[in-house]
């Protein structure tokens, strides 16, 4: 615990998951016993899904021992005979599911609040009140008194319930909550965790705990790494193969030169732009062109032949061959960035979803192909290793900004220009400038 006032120092270490695989197939026996374990975990789930993932479960999901413990009388491991090392996983898994569920039904609920233009402000913020407090939240779903509410939390809900109707935004809360929220379901036996307790590594493999007592499953790996934390299996029965997910803990590094604040902005044809019109991943219009064009190829030659069920295992090499060059140059080209920006601070501008109804066919199929997602987890990756502080800039309208008078502008060809100032630039710099003028704006450097 550091004293009150102090600067919170960065972690010093963070996670990260690698992967291990099988060197060699996996017999038939063995993997129909890793198949049923997946098939009984699966089941387990989705009782939990079907018992807890409605308003009524509310009351028990947090932090979650309430439902262990009844999990436990029902009898249902005794039924699958399964191993508890795998059930308990299997509950608190489905819980997870569960809590990220609410989580999203709240964002969603939260979106229409904000955007009815009905709601009186007084009214908004005692919507948001009770979306933000689980109590209350709770209470209003099931419609009963809310329980264990601190004195402060309780004289600020009574301040704000005096302000409005409070029975009427109540029931639209519930109404919102019965049209967004969906229970989760597991529709495929995928895979399953693994404690400590379930796994032991040796003779340059991993043996697996199975149903049966002091059996085990030997599965030879490419790697003599060896780890001692909850590992996630993944199966693929067609291949026989495994997939084993490990989260690991990595140092982070500190760079004392790294000083610089950068603005950042992604796009299509070049990765990054910077605020300085410095320009990192120029070639990924052409790697992700190349595949896109690829995939269509493939696709309709698929659909014009599907009577004949061609076989898919070439397609999904190659296509693991395009994804795989795609991601090699989109880390080395982050390496690059980070080596020769030496940032400090990284304000990446919100990319805004390309408009499909605005491009013509080969267009939009390359926008629905574009590794948007892939560059920003790997950015925030490795941001989170090198001790770099990533800021997300929201600001509406940013690219139609100017970033020299701060007036609207017009966006023609890929160049933004300014009638007020009359400065012309490249869409992507003005809205890498807006972003940098914009963290620097609000103290985010400090």
């Amino acid at each position: 615990m550091g004293k009150k006032g102090t600067t919170r120092m960065p972690p010093r270490r963070i996670h990260k998951t690698v992967r291990q695989f099988n060197k060699e197939p996996i017999p038939e026996g063995d993997m129909k016993k890793l198949i049923e374990i997946a098939e009984d975990y699966r089941t387990v789930k989705n009782y939990v899904y079907a018992r807890y993932a409605g308003r009524g479960g509310l009351l028990k999901i947090y932090p979650g021992y309430t439902v262990q413990n009844e999990m436990t009388k029902s009898g249902l491991r005794t039924q699958l005979k399964l191993p508890a090392v795998y059930f308990y996983l299997a509950v608190f898994d489905a819980l997870g599911d569960i809590k990220n569920q609410w989580g999203q039904t709240r964002a969603n609920v939260l979106r229409r609040v904000n955007q009815n233009e009905n709601f009186t402000p007084e009214e908004k913020h005692y919507l948001r009140f009770l979306l933000r407090v689980n109590n209350f939240f709770q209470s209003v779903l099931n419609q009963k008194e809310p329980r264990g509410v601190p004195k402060e939390i309780q004289k600020q809900h009574n301040v704000l319930e005096g302000e409005v109707n409070a029975e009427k935004l109540c029931r639209y809360l519930r109404r919102q909550v019965r049209k967004h929220h969906v229970k989760p379901r597991a529709e495929q036996a995928s895979g399953f965790s693994i404690s400590e307790r379930a796994y032991r590594y040796d003779n340059h493999g991993i043996y697996i705990t199975t149903k049966e007592k002091r059996n085990r499953v030997f599965v030879l790996l490419t790697d003599n790494n060896q780890y001692t934390s909850q590992l996630h299996v993944k199966l693929f029965p067609e291949k026989r193969k495994i997939e084993i997910k490990a989260p690991i803990k990595i140092a982070v590094r500190r760079h004392e030169d790294y000083t610089n604040q950068v603005g950042l902005t992604m796009a299509m044809s070049t990765m990054l732009t910077t605020h300085e019109g410095c320009r990192y991943g120029e070639n990924l219009g052409e790697y992700q062109g190349a595949y896109a064009k690829w995939v269509w190829e493939q696709t309709r030659n698929y659909n014009r032949s599907r009577t004949r069920n061609p076989g898919r295992k070439k397609y999904n090499a190659k296509k693991n061959r395009y994804e795989e060059l795609l991601h090699s140059y989109i880390n080395q080209e982050l390496n690059r960035f980070l080596r020769e920006e030496q940032p400090m601070i990284v304000f990446v501008a919100r990319s805004q979803k390309p408009y499909m109804n605005d491009m013509n066919k080969d267009t939009s199929y390359l926008a629905s192909m574009w590794q948007r997602g892939y560059i920003r987890k790997r950015l925030a990756q490795k941001c989170r290793e090198h001790s770099i502080k990533l800021v997300e800039i929201l600001e509406k309208n940013l690219d139609n900004i100017c970033s020299n008078c701060g007036k609207m502008g017009n966006r023609k060809d890929g160049v933004f220009s300014c009638p007020n100032c009359g400065r012309s630039m490249e869409e992507t710099v003005n809205t890498a400038r807006n972003a940098w003028k914009q963290g620097m704006k609000r103290g985010l450097s400090h």
